[in-house]
């Protein structure tokens, strides 16, 4: 019978720690051995001290399946792993002539020879496995303790990679009968995380007990992460997409994607897909909507331009914003908004258009116009719509929503 089977990463670095490298390493490995069936418990970087190595191992080994240790395995003084596990595992230091092989075929295609601290990379702990290391010198080692299985691969991506991938992974598989445990992750746009949680409260208090939610918010987007554990990994398949496909008929307007989709990447298909064009004509966004268009590779074929129209001499000279209607109304509003979509339509010659007017601060706000205001609009074929947003105070998130607002509101225009 397969069972859930526990993991956890240990990182080590002081360089991790003072912020001079980003770890990436456990969110790739996470991945992978999420995978694989294999749940990652704990996640943690550690500074390159011996004492506090020798107390996450044994941490670790008390509660969890199988430990994944990268970084501290290079030839400097500073790189003390190697050793200090030799310690745990009450083993000795011991010439590996496969992993002096490797080194040697290392150094010969850069050109070097092997010198006396380089040939100590070929030294292993007597009681582990070695694991090849093709892309450098410091060999990976495998460990079994009490039923445990600890893994010390290179802190150095490049390397770790396929070590995990042709080895690790597959010994592991050998080792371990899992359960599968699948993701899938919806993406929203245009309600907040507090507001979707009352929406969709009844289906999420509905779910399987081996179906998990996780909201996972961020500026102008709610991802919303369903997690599966099972025995049977096209039974668990079924039950998810039964669960979305419920999801979809609570929230069908606020979800745009999945996974990996991104709102820029679905409007251009759209587009692409009814042979309609695309422009845009901004004021508080900047020209962040026409960055984001124009990302997606084939944009050119449906993204005509755009007016990034700060000014209002702009609005009026180049956009045909009516003078009266700046007077009226101000900049950021309805008519003005409107206005700007339809000129900039008119003068690009395309089926559809963006408009975006707002505060996005953290100066001009006005009475009646906090900052965060914004007004969008999307011209069609057939008419002209706008809406009113709120966003808040901060600059940057306000941008970034605005334009996230934006393309969901043509979105659903060319669905229509």
């Amino acid at each position: 019978m397969s069972k859930n089977i526990q993991a956890e990463l240990i990182s080590i670095g002081d360089e991790l720690l003072i912020g001079q490298v980003i770890n990436t390493n456990s969110s790739w490995i996470a991945e992978r051995l999420n995978d694989s069936g294999i749940n990652v418990y704990q996640s943690v970087s550690i500074s390159d001290n011996k004492n506090h190595i020798l107390r996450i191992l044994e941490e670790t080994g008390s509660r969890s399946d199988v430990i994944i240790i990268t970084g501290g395995l290079g030839p400097t003084k500073d790189d003390i792993t190697k050793e200090t596990v030799c310690e745990f595992f009450d083993s000795k230091l011991v010439f590996n002539q496969e992993a002096y092989k490797n080194v040697e075929k290392i150094f010969r295609i850069r050109g070097f020879e092997v010198s006396e601290i380089n040939r100590k990379q070929a030294e292993v702990p007597d009681s582990c496995t070695p694991i090849s290391n093709k892309n450098g010198t410091a060999p990976g080692m495998w460990f079994e303790k009490e039923g445990k299985i600890f893994v010390s691969l290179p802190g150095v991506p490049f390397e770790m990679k396929p070590m995990m991938d042709d080895f690790v992974i597959p010994k592991l598989l050998e080792h371990f009968k899992t359960n599968a445990i699948i993701h899938k992750t919806i993406l929203t746009q245009g309600v907040g995380e507090s507001h979707l949680t009352e929406i969709i409260a009844d289906w999420e208090n509905n779910l399987p007990e081996n179906i998990k939610l996780a909201y996972l918010p961020q500026p102008g987007i709610v991802r919303l992460r369903l997690s599966a554990h099972g025995e049977k990994k096209d039974e668990l398949e079924k039950k998810v997409e039964l669960k979305i496909k419920e999801l979809q008929q609570i929230i069908p307007d606020e979800i745009f994607g999945f996974e990996n989709d991104t709102l820029e990447k679905i409007v251009g298909e759209l587009l692409l897909q009814s042979g309609k064009s695309l422009s845009t004509s901004e004021s508080c966004t900047g020209g962040t909507i026409a960055k984001m268009i124009t990302s997606i590779p084939g944009s050119s074929n449906y993204y005509i331009g755009s007016v990034v129209a700060y000014s209002n001499g702009i609005k009026e000279k180049i956009l045909g914003v009516k003078h009266q209607t700046l007077i009226d109304n101000g900049a950021v509003s309805e008519e003005v908004v409107k206005e700007m979509a339809i000129g900039v339509k008119s003068k690009f010659n395309t089926d559809f258009a963006i408009a975006t007017s707002g505060i996005a601060g953290p100066g001009g706000a006005v009475e009646g116009k906090p900052v965060g205001t914004t007004w969008i609009a999307v011209a069609s074929p057939n008419d002209c719509i706008a809406q009113k947003f709120l966003f808040g105070e901060h600059r940057g998130r306000n941008i970034r929503k605005a334009a996230l607002a934006a393309l969901n509101m043509l979105r659903k225009k060319l669905l229509l």
